[in-house]
């Protein structure tokens, strides 16, 4: 089932709060539109009150007595219209004579108010009896609806105008409300969105109480991807170990037969494909070493020491230029002092695979060059070949694992992946440009300088010599 929860607690809390609202409209309308009834009802009661007063018993019968101006005035009504009539019994005495039946009062000089319909329009009445001198009469006042209509159209225009008015403040209040209510499931996500792939520390439980639950599955799910990373790790680590020594007795002995085998070109040809082969499993098994350190490092808590970054490619030189003269690589170095914090078997993983990858990838005759150097508040490591070069489109590719541009090249498609992983680690950044004059490939790495007058997470301090 999938949805929104923001939005299901809107509907949910909106559309009650709606009919809530239409309700209580409703009933403001009835209470707002009763006494405005009422009043207009007693206004048309006043009237008939007001030609009971005029009317007198004569010899000739019932007469009103009322002036022609104060009938004009009693007819008056900007809204519409006023009917009257006096009747006694049903014989017309006074007034509009195509005046409908009257209802009959019960009691005596008491308004009754309906409503009715009068030369076919919709009209409100009010019937009066009284008696005059001896005589029973009923004096009926009618009124057409357009000033009750302009009344009602007033209190309804009031309320819908209040309504929007509550009804927006309502649905602010509530989107509010909501926002507020999920913020600490959405900092939750975004805690979780901004973790890495490796990084499986528990969650801080600081959230409200109906969060708990949640971050307390999610704790004891990172708490078992951590456990079984780390046994993964252990096992590749512990693998790697236990094939080391075979193979360097392996890589020994093969070594011996070519020696020994050399003028048997059959003999010495199989012993060099065996040595290649033994070759490219301890190339293996030192990358499954990386692997297993880059991993460890990026779920245990770092303790970086200062690293001349220098000094380490020296270290490396003696085997870089073996490798290079097998191939017939001219390899070259320029060297400044550069200081890092760092790991220092990590940073020597980082340093063999960018320049194994150059080469292993560079052709017969081609050069590499390696070099670092303090930029600022940086420091540059650079590897830089003439060989065939990598394609833009490809270039952020070759960091995932086990990515291989050239399959004819033996390789695992891990060493540029552990290369990634050590610069993450480092707070360090890696790119990949094209080499002197559009050719080749150039991997920079820049790492934060290290001042080595500063103390280091080791407490040690850089050796100035």
């Amino acid at each position: 089932m999938s949805g929104s929860i923001q939005r299901d607690l809107i509907k949910w809390l909106c559309v009650p709060l709606l009919v809530i609202n239409m309700i209580g409209a409703l009933t403001v309308y009835m209470i707002a539109w009763l006494p405005a009834q009422k009043a207009l009802d007693q206004n048309l009661a006043e009237i008939a009150f007001d030609l009971r007063m005029y009317l007198r018993l004569s010899d000739e019968g019932i007469r009103l007595e009322l002036p022609e101006d104060d009938m004009r005035l009693l007819r008056a009504n900007i809204a519409g219209q006023i009917y009257y009539v006096i009747r006694h019994g049903t014989d017309t005495l006074i007034g509009d004579t195509d005046f409908p039946p009257l209802l009959v009062p019960a009691a005596v000089n008491q308004p009754f108010p309906y409503s009715g319909r009068l030369r076919g329009k919709q009209v409100r009445f009010v019937v009066m009896r009284t008696v005059v001198g001896t005589q029973s009469l009923l004096i009926g006042v009618a009124e057409t609806l357009e000033n009750r209509r302009q009344v009602q159209a007033n209190i309804i225009l009031t309320l819908l105008g209040l309504e929007a008015t509550l009804l927006a403040i309502s649905a602010a209040i509530v989107w509010f409300a909501v926002r507020e209510g999920l913020f600490p499931l959405q900092s939750m996500r975004s805690a979780l969105e901004a973790r890495t792939s490796t990084e499986l520390s528990p969650m801080e439980e600081d959230l409200p109480v109906e969060l708990h639950p949640l971050a307390k599955a999610i704790n004891d799910l990172l708490h078992r991807l951590k456990s079984d990373g780390e046994a993964r790790q252990h096992f590749l680590a512990n693998v790697a170990h236990q094939l080391r020594t075979p193979l360097a007795g392996l890589k020994a002995q093969a070594s011996l037969l070519q020696e020994k085998y050399a003028g048997d070109p059959e003999i010495a040809h199989t012993v060099g494909l065996m040595s290649s082969t033994t070759d490219r499993m301890i190339r293996q098994t030192n990358q499954l070493l990386a692997l297993a350190r880059t991993e460890a490092n990026n779920t245990e808590k770092r303790s970086f020491e200062a690293v001349r970054l220098d000094k380490l490619v020296e270290e490396a030189i003696q085997q870089i230029v073996f490798v290079a003269d097998q191939k017939k690589i001219d390899i070259g170095f320029e060297l400044a002092p550069a200081c890092v914090s760092g790991d220092t078997l990590m940073l020597r993983d980082l340093i063999d695979n960018l320049v194994d990858n150059a080469l292993r990838y560079s052709p017969v005759g081609a050069s590499v060059t390696v070099r670092c150097r303090e930029a600022g508040d940086r420091v540059e490591f650079f590897v830089e070949d003439t060989g065939p070069g990598i394609p833009e489109a490809e270039r952020e590719a070759v960091f995932s694992r086990y990515r291989r541009l050239d399959v004819k090249v033996p390789g695992t498609g891990l060493g540029l992946a552990i290369v990634h992983e050590i610069v993450t680690l480092h707070d360090a950044t890696v790119s990949i440009g094209s080499g002197a004059g559009g050719k080749g490939t150039t991997f920079t790495v820049s790492f934060p300088r290290f001042d080595p007058d500063a103390s280091i997470t080791a407490g040690e301090e850089v050796d100035a010599a």
